[in-house]
């Protein structure tokens, strides 16, 4: 198709005198949006959409010209940067320059330059890719061409008519006005937004549902009110009104958000409500945030106090210089140097100008190679980390990726994580486990080892998927924010889980024996009935049961049936020369409820006194449907057909029933077909569907049964209402009997952490039936009160049920997860759970990853029950937390207890959250929340999940870290600390906005332990060994100055002065930095506790700074006064003096580095052997060949000459070993008398490999909960490598002297004694 492009009226200008005249608008509340083809001849000034945002996205952070200021302003968020400048600007001024200015600024230069280049670079990458999304292809009406012309999407404007096709991505929030749909409805995938691939619906405006043609946008004259642009995923309010006057109003099943992809939709029309930045999808992200990491924060306040040390030293110099030159008085000294106008300075202002100098002198203390060794360091362990196999997943084919290089450290001092559920903890891959009917329980767990078998299925099914639907006629991308473009053949890919056929596999279900028989036998009496004309209430009523159990998980759902071939295409059904597409019913009402009903209620009530057509049973049990008078064929020689959803756990169930022949056929507006075993396919006519919602928590169909000809009411939903709704079992032992079993069977489904679902029935007359109907019509067309009138006229139908039995449900959770969860938990990590999930799912999952236990008290949060009563424990709560209810899930004699802070979980819903989260409460929501051992928020909304995790940081002064995989996640991810994105199944926008991209959840496990660990330690070590050895490099020259009347002069030749830390001491601490392990990777896993040392900041603590810094300067002190003191006497020059006083200080500074290093490779001795060599090789050749480079100094043949004299050899002996000793004495008796649990982890490492895994897999045995404060001494008398026993009131628990480890708090106090253990292990 050619591309169309017209001129935009709102970009012409108005005249001078209108913009003259031109005010300011008022603020308006709503929104009002006109139809773009009736106002393409106004000017600009005049389109009444000219106020409102284009669809052009831009998530970069830098324009050409705010490049250099802002990103100057991000590096100079690091002190010593400012300093670097400040001390190259101060050598430009003549009188006090120390270095040539050009040289001494080149360092600062190239460091900021190296920087701005990397950010200009990533910046550059999010150019592109919104330059990508920006020239994606949609057609848009065009009112000169009568036809919809392709533009890019950010030609597209509010007001807009737009095509979508099926599998196109929306280009923007667009009101539905047009389906190819016969129900009028268009169903979309919404992974990219909230993380689920299931189908949702989406509902033509009331207005446009009865078009018998094709839309028309030149017969469009309507104007749309809606509400302003808002971050409300779940909101839309407004009203469109027609040329007549007549109102209809606007809900969110009618708004197509932008990011998701139509499915099952030929096409469809609709006008742009929001475009571009004024997206909910883009109003839900955040932006990118500049992070620095913890240890950078901590690093730049001691580089603070390195200035504070730096001034200290330069006005000591400054002071006594001024006393040097004062105590000559008038006599001037031969030596001394004029000022430029030829005169003599005061002492004052010699003081003064000295003061500069030595801050020029002494500027190494605070070292620029020190930032460059950073970078240098963080890269070569994000590529260690990539190169990690553990970190790799096959069955994806994807590796972690390090999106931020800066924050590497972080990784090892995490405290709280918040994860998002679906898709990231879960594989949102629903099993059928088991069921009870009647009161008789049925085992279905033979079907979760049924999955193995078919996850190597994916791979090959990705590639058939791509040709399935329409053919592709533009790219699809999987977020706005991401930088990643890919196929719409990938994105269909990427959806695999509930449209492949390794998916249709996976759902076989493999039924259990007794029930099938008891299917097959209720289906051949019911034939046998058929056949003699029986009635159907002489079938047992056991069999009965189990019959309607069936037929209600075949239609009681909005499932739709999926072609073989075409995953995301429905089966159509050929009659006449007509295609009658199969879809499940819904209604144009709109509510809180969500009720719906079927498309002609009306007529409904209107059948209900018409004579039904003769056939009976005769028609009933026709093989094809009676209204289709045997012309009708169904397509079905592909193969079996296919379910989708808007919920897996619909499909889970409709296949468990086709695993007992009970088979889903298809569907019309207004019935629903279903073939039974034996009895044919069956049509049920569809009166009337109730649908699920978060506050009824239950689904109800009203059919008319094909066997009975009765109004049947079939009911599935939450086990906590269905329940309440049963019919009173006083009327029936069998009843009884039957309600008191299910529920028993329901305990059991809820502590495995199975989904629940109630599944029942209830029989109404036509009377009755006409009668709840007027009502219900009446509720649906009230203006005032709707949603309460709906709500209520739903409860009178739903109410007296029998039960049929009730199914659970496993949400299969990611492999590994409980134990990731665990380790992390021992890690003493806190997690939070912040999902967009129902309530009552995000519980079962909790319970099943082990976030919640059994034995927990759970407190739950819920708003709608701000005025109900509350027992005891509530009251205590609400002295505290007034605005809610707290309530206990408990039993009813636990609430008097006082609570126990290590055995609470909490559990808030999204509108409670919203008003925690106020400024008034959110001091006491984070109080209750942090005494609570897990928190879960249900039905959050991605800025309520920001807004939790930006509350826990700020006020706790936490790391936070926040994992998702979903474009709901975004803005947590970019709020926290970290934010980690799962390269999975649901697009890759929370991977773009990461800092870390994991294939799956578990790998966090060792990334955080393991490779956070050690990047904490090597950082947090090496800046230290910076500091330290700068702080020692300075000092020797700062000891001269008492010698040199503070006159700024250096006893170390200039080229030392100049290479010391640039190459001499540089490399071997870059090889400690990158590849030192102070524990191994296996003991950090089997030891999750050693974690805390990063938490508590044991490697970087503020008094460690102190501590070498005063190490440094009595190292200094000895390399300086011994050599001193040995070339007393001599006729020494300068240079030949200090030539080995740097000599010695690079012998002390090495084997320093070496008494730090806890893993010694070949790199680690070819790096020191490199150093030494380097230094020598410089040495010789310089006094070799440049006798006169620095006159009057003569540097020639100083090293050859020292190397001839056994007094150097004696002095490089003894001045590294002086130096070092206090440092090494120091460290023998931590590491003996006191040491720490990484130490005693080292100690672990060095036994042999057998031993070290015994005692680990003893150091597994649980000896009390994390959260205790302290543990019982065990003496070392006491300790016996079999164990002992000890009660704690609820169970037994092993106990051994080994297994006290894992609780660091013990090992605090009784390190010694473990150490001993460690040491005798060899005896068990």
């Amino acid at each position: 198709m050619a591309r169309h492009s017209e001129e935009d009226a709102g970009m012409a200008k108005a005249p001078p005198a209108a913009r003259q005249r031109k005010k300011k608008p008022k603020e308006n509340k709503t929104r009002t949006v006109h139809a773009n083809i009736l106002h393409d001849c106004a000017k600009g000034d005049e389109n009444p959409n000219r106020h409102y945002a284009n669809n052009k996205i831009k998530t970069t952070k830098y324009t050409v010209l705010s490049f250099l200021p802002k990103n100057l302003f991000e590096q100079f968020h690091r002190f010593a940067n400012v300093y670097f400048v400040f001390i190259a600007l101060l050598n430009f001024v003549p009188v006090v320059n120390a270095f040539q200015p050009e040289l001494a600024l080149a360092p600062v230069v190239f460091i900021l330059s190296v920087t701005a280049i990397k950010d200009l670079w990533e910046d550059y990458r999010r150019h592109r890719s919104d330059k990508e999304i920006n020239h994606m292809d949609c057609l848009v009406y065009s009112r000169a061409e009568r036809r919809y012309v392709e533009k890019y999407w950010k030609e597209v404007r509010v007001g807009d008519f737009i095509r979508l096709r099926c599998n196109e991505i929306l280009p923007a929030d667009v009101l539905l006005l047009s389906s190819s749909d016969p129900d009028r409805l268009c169903h979309i995938e919404t992974a990219t937004l909230d993380g689920e691939t299931n189908l949702k619906q989406r509902q033509v405006v009331r207005s446009f549902y009865d078009l018998d043609c094709e839309f028309d946008p030149l017969k469009y004259n309507s104007i749309i009110e809606c509400e302003k642009p808002n971050n409300d995923l779940n909101r839309f309010r407004g009203y469109i009104i027609h040329r007549s006057g007549r109102r209809d109003a606007l809900y969110k099943e009618n708004l197509l958000l932008r990011g998701c992809t139509i499915r099952n939709t030929e096409e469809a029309v609709g006008i742009v409500i929001y475009a571009g930045h004024e997206t909910k999808a883009m109003l839900n992200n955040n932006g990118p945030r500049y992070k620095r990491s913890k240890l950078e924060r901590q690093m730049n306040v001691d580089v603070f106090w390195c200035v504070i040390i730096l001034l200290v030293m330069c006005l000591f110099a400054a002071v006594g210089h001024g006393l040097w030159m004062f105590q000559y008085g008038d006599n001037r000294p031969v030596f001394d140097v004029l000022s430029p106008e030829g005169t003599n300075l005061s002492p004052i202002m010699s003081a003064i100008y000295l003061f500069l100098t030595m801050i020029i002198v002494f500027q190494v203390l605070i070292p620029i190679s020190l930032f460059v060794s950073i970078e240098i360091v963080k890269i070569c362990q994000v590529y260690f980390i990539h190169q990690d196999m553990d970190l790799y997943d096959e069955e994806t084919d994807s590796h972690l990726q390090c999106r931020a290089l800066n924050i590497t450290e972080d990784l090892g001092q995490m405290q709280y994580i918040f994860s998002d559920k679906t898709g990231t903890l879960t594989e949102n891959k629903m099993v059928f486990r088991r069921c009870t009917v009647a009161g008789v329980e049925y085992s279905h767990d033979a079907n979760a080892r049924r999955l193995a078998m078919y996850q190597e299925m994916d791979s090959e099914e990705e590639e058939s998927m791509s040709h399935g639907g329409t053919l592709p006629r533009r790219d699809s991308v999987t977020s706005h924010q991401s930088a990643r473009v890919v196929l719409r053949s990938q994105s269909t890919k990427s959806h695999r889980r509930t449209g492949s056929r390794a998916e249709a596999k996976r759902a076989n279900i493999t039924p259990d024996p007794k029930l099938l028989d008891k299917v097959n036998d209720c289906s051949s009496q019911m034939d046998f009935m058929r056949f003699h004309s029986q009635p159907m209430s002489q079938l047992p009523s056991d069999l009965s049961d189990i019959i309607d159990f069936f037929i209600a998980l075949t239609i009681c759902n909005t499932v739709v049936v999926s072609s073989p071939n075409q995953p995301r295409h429905k089966v159509t059904l050929t009659c006449s020369g007509q295609k009658h597409h199969l879809i499940t019913n819904r209604s144009s009402n709109k509510g809180c409820s969500s009720l719906l009903s079927s498309p002609s209620a009306e007529s409904t009530l209107t059948k209900l006194h018409e004579e039904q057509p003769s056939g009976g049973l005769e028609q009933a049990f026709s093989p094809i449907p009676p209204s289709y008078d045997g012309k009708t064929s169904w397509n079905l020689d592909e193969g079996e057909l296919r379910y989708e959803a808007e919920s897996p756990d619909e499909a889970a169930l409709v296949y468990a029933a086709r695993a007992y022949k009970c088979s889903l056929v298809g569907r019309l507006p207004d019935q629903v077909i279903v073939e039974l075993p034996h009895l044919g396919k069956l049509s049920f006519e569809l009166l009337h569907t109730l649908g699920f919602d978060s506050t009824r928590k239950r689904m109800s169909v009203v059919v008319r049964h094909p066997l009975t000809d009765q109004i049947t009411v079939y009911t599935k939903g939450a086990d906590s209402v269905i329940m309440d709704l049963i019919k009173p079992p006083d009327t029936g032992k069998r009843q009884k009997k039957i309600v008191c079993r299910t529920q028993h069977y329901l305990n059991l489904y809820a502590a495995d952490g199975l989904r629940t679902l109630c599944i029942a029935k209830k029989i109404l007359s036509k009377e009755e039936y006409a009668c709840w109907l007027q009502r219900h019509l009446a509720a649906e067309t009230a203006i005032q009160g709707r949603e309460e009138l709906l709500f209520e006229s739903a409860l009178q139908l739903e109410t007296n049920l029998h039960l049929l039995g009730a199914t659970g449900i496993e949400d299969r959770l990611q492999d590994g997860v409980p134990e990731t969860i665990a380790s992390l938990r021992k890690a003493g990590l806190q997690i939070w759970v912040l999902t967009g999930d129902k309530q009552e799912t995000a519980v079962n999952i909790a319970y099943a990853c082990k976030l919640l236990d059994p034995e927990e008290e759970l407190l739950t949060l819920n708003a709608k029950f701000l005025c109900s009563p509350s027992g005891p424990t509530t009251k205590s709560f609400n002295t505290n937390f007034s605005p809610f209810d707290i309530y206990s899930s408990s039993s009813p004699s636990s609430q008097s207890t006082p609570f126990l802070v290590h055995r609470l979980g909490l559990v808030i819903d999204g509108r409670t959250l919203a008003y925690a989260l106020d400024k008034s409460l959110e001091d006491k929501f984070l109080a209750v929340a942090r005494s609570c051992r897990s928190v879960l928020c249900c039905r959050s909304t991605p800025l309520q999940k920001s807004m939790v995790v930006k509350l826990v940081r700020n006020k706790l002064k936490v790391m936070t870290l926040a994992i998702g995989d979903g474009a709901n996640d975004v803005s947590m991810i970019q709020v926290a600390d970290v934010g980690v994105g799962i390269s999975g199944q649901e697009g890759m926008q929370a991977v773009m906005a990461s800092d870390f991209a994991l294939p799956r959840f578990r790998y966090l496990q060792k990334l955080l332990l393991v490779h956070g660990h050690w990047c904490y330690s090597r950082l947090a070590n090496m800046i230290l060994y910076f500091f330290y050895k700068n702080a020692m490099f300075v000092a020797l020259i700062f000891w001269y100055q008492f010698y040199c009347g503070f006159s700024g002069s250096a006893m170390i030749d200039q080229w030392y002065l100049i290479f010391f830390n640039l190459m001499f001491s540089a490399f071997p601490q870059l090889i400690t930095g990158t590849l030192d392990k102070d524990v191994s990777a296996e003991t950090l896993q089997q030891l999750p506790q050693l974690y805390v040392n990063g938490q508590n900041s044991e490697e970087y603590k503020p008094y460690m700074f102190w501590m070498n810094m005063i190490d440094a300067f009595y190292q200094s002190l000895v390399c300086f006064f011994i050599p001193y003191f040995a070339y007393a006497d001599s006729d020494v020059d300068l240079f030949t003096w200090g030539t080995p006083i740097t000599t010695l200080a690079l012998f002390t500074i090495l084997l320093h580095l070496g008494t730090e290093t806890k893993t010694w490779t070949w790199m680690n001795w070819m790096s020191i052997a490199f150093s030494i060599a380097l230094f020598f090789t410089v040495a010789l050749c310089y006094n070799a060949s440049c006798p006169a480079c620095y006159s009057p100094s003569n540097p020639y043949w100083t090293m050859q000459r020292l190397l001839q004299e056994p007094l150097f050899y004696l002095l490089c002996f003894i001045t590294p070993i002086a130096a070092l000793l206090p440092r090494f004495f120091y460290r023998a008796c931590q590491g003996t008398l006191f040491p720490s649990p990484v130490q005693l982890g080292r100690q672990l490492d060095k036994l042999p490999a057998d031993i070290r895994r015994n005692i680990l897999s003893l150091s597994r045995v649980k000896v009390g909960s994390p959260l205790c404060p302290k543990l019982p001494f065990l003496s070392l008398a006491k300790a016996s490598p079999k164990g002992y026993y000890k009660k704690d009131g609820r169970s037994q628990v092993v106990v051994l002297a080994l297994c006290t480890f894992s609780s660091s708090c013990w090992i605090g106090k009784h390190r010694g004694p473990f150490l001993a253990v460690l040491l005798h292990s060899k005896f068990f």
